[in-house]
């Protein structure tokens, strides 16, 4: 089970972005969070992915508590959760070839042998054809880029899932190709899904249950 219990976060105690949120995923479930722009979904998803310290309450993960954010996570925790983003440009490094860029979770955690076997399977998973796996961001699409992104959220096969706006930035073809994935893992992984977003359409379609961003957190 993902737990968020009572989790007031933002970027300065005096005013934070989100406050007195709970939600829970368990596993195999797709949860989505639908949400305006703005009202701290992002954050909260953050907080979820153990990117970002909440200034009170606590994240739970299969029963036991987080007591790390980002690097200081434990290892266990930490690479339990894959995150995808809705901007890729900014949650890519632009010096890395996609290769490399789907590889990089493999290297941090000593898996260099493996690595290449690995980045093979996932860019045919995702849909990335091998001459693409060269090249840098710039020379890519947004799409091709997300669809590399979502290869690395997938490297070390996560537990959970946390994608956040994930298809916002991409066309109707490269949405129901990415969702697509995400579901073939979850059914040959059992891996839970938080979905956040602001597309009802596309979270009732997909999730098992969607939950209003007012139900969530305090206002």
């Amino acid at each position: 089970m993902l737990e968020l219990r009572a989790v007031t976060a933002g970027y300065g105690r005096r005013a934070p972005v989100v406050r007195d949120a709970h939600l829970t995923v368990a596993p195999g479930e797709a949860v989505g969070l639908l949400g305006p722009s703005g009202c701290g979904k992002s954050t909260l998803a953050r907080v979820a992915a153990l990117l970002h310290r909440p200034d009170a309450g606590e994240v739970v993960l299969d029963g036991t508590p987080v007591r790390g954010f980002r690097h200081r996570a434990p290892r266990e925790q930490r690479t339990a959760i894959g995150v995808i983003f809705q901007q890729p440009r900014l949650a890519a490094d632009p010096r890395l070839r996609l290769a490399d860029l789907i590889a990089e979770p493999l290297r941090a955690t000593g898996r260099r042998a493996s690595a290449a076997d690995r980045v093979r399977e996932l860019a045919g998973t995702v849909g990335l054809t091998p001459d693409l796996l060269g090249r840098r961001p710039h020379e890519v699409s947004d799409g091709q880029l997300q669809r590399a992104c979502l290869a690395r959220a997938l490297s070390l096969e996560p537990r959970w899932l946390v994608c956040d706006e994930m298809t916002a930035m991409l066309d109707a073809s490269t949405t129901a190709a990415l969702v697509r994935v995400v579901e073939d893992y979850r059914a040959s992984t059992g891996a839970g899904l938080l979905s956040v977003g602001h597309d009802r359409t596309l979270l009732t379609r997909w999730c098992d249950r969607t939950v209003p961003w007012e139900t969530v957190a305090a206002g």
